[in-house]
């Protein structure tokens, strides 16, 4: 029995992107959080909740992801809107898209992993095993150069398939349905051509979904069309409990991220660009490295800054001085916490 709950516990773990793989938590010191400022997201008066919120999109077939940014902005009544990685306008899927002061951190979601359903068609049938078998050779690093028609410039880069599953293979043995989890940036259509070319047949992506964008799933997706009511009916009745559904905290967009919860007393410093120092740290997510990238969150929840740690952060458990980290992209607005750092005149 233990071997076979070993085994299903492998399986999940195999088709998990990295950012999916829960990471023990390791409390530094004890202290406790002032309930007169800062305030838990989710209880975020509804004006604030939208301007600091993300909405997991399912985007439809036919307009382009900055089309769709545009009508959620208009839709929500923000001056600003950004989305975590463009879906090509044929494709369908997830697509999180920051509001407001959230904006700030759209940078940490376009960089997370992503998982997509696609459907390849081979130009000429290929028997089951060598599809299958060359379909596994695509995953690890990859070379890959974007196709023509792409937004970016065209240079060979390496990409990191995460895992790339044959779900199934029609009777003509000539479409291929896919599930690809892989590194923000991979391109799918390069990915069937080339696919293709190793099987010595030829082939191109038919039709593709993209199911996961870093914590963001389908099961939380949600329509234009929903959105746009449920915005209405708080305007006009003042029920907030659709739209609160709806409009998730902008930390949501922020989970896959290592985590470092540290004092009110530190907060407002890293508010103005500070460096985080050891003393400050309350607990932080285990096995954050020198160079790794990390949020820095207070601990009623909320984001305060995109950090880089300048020390690996397991090691403040030993010490009770030093940098541990350097603020990369500040979040929250300062002053939200009371000031508790001097500036030293000279």
């Amino acid at each position: 029995m233990s071997d076979s709950n070993d085994s299903n516990s492998d399986s999940k773990l195999k088709f998990k992107l990295p950012s999916e793989i829960e990471r023990e938590f390791v409390h530094r010191s004890s202290t406790t959080t002032n309930p007169d400022y800062g305030c838990a997201p989710r209880e975020r008066p509804m004006r604030e909740y939208i301007e600091m919120g993300v909405v997991n999109l399912d985007k439809t077939r036919g307009p382009t992801s900055h089309e769709v940014t545009a009508w959620v902005k208009r839709i929500v009544e923000v001056d600003k809107a950004g989305h975590s990685g463009s879906l090509d306008p044929k494709v369908t899927g997830i697509l999180p898209i920051m509001l407001g002061k959230a904006t700030k951190a759209v940078s940490a979601l376009r960089l997370s992993g992503k998982e997509y359903i696609c459907l390849m068609h081979l130009h000429e049938k290929v028997p089951e095993d060598e599809i299958r078998r060359v379909c596994g050779e695509f995953s690890g690093p990859i070379y890959q150069m974007p196709p023509v028609k792409s937004a970016v410039r065209r240079a060979t880069r390496i990409r990191t398939i995460y895992y790339n599953e044959v779900l199934e293979i029609d009777d003509s043995g000539t479409s291929v349905l896919m599930r690809v989890g892989c590194e923000a940036g991979t391109y799918m259509r390069k990915l069937c051509h080339d696919i293709g070319l190793v099987l010595g047949c030829g082939a191109h992506m038919q039709e593709l979904r993209r199911t996961k964008a870093g914590p963001f799933t389908e099961e939380t997706a949600v329509s234009l069309h929903d959105l746009m009511d449920a915005y209405v009916f708080w305007k006009e009745d003042g029920n907030e409990s659709e739209l609160r559904r709806l409009i998730l905290p902008m930390e949501e967009g922020l989970k896959h991220l290592p985590k470092i919860i540290i004092r009110d007393s530190a907060v407002d410093a890293i508010c103005s660009g500070a460096l985080l120092a050891v003393p400050g740290i309350v607990s932080f997510s285990k096995g954050i490295k020198k160079g790794d990238i990390a949020c820095t969150f207070s601990q009623k929840g909320e984001a305060v800054a995109l950090c880089k740690a300048a020390m690996d952060i397991d090691k403040t458990l030993d010490v009770s001085t030093g940098i541990a980290a350097v603020t990369e992209r500040v979040i929250m607005d300062a002053g939200t916490y009371p000031r508790g750092w001097k500036t030293v005149k000279t």
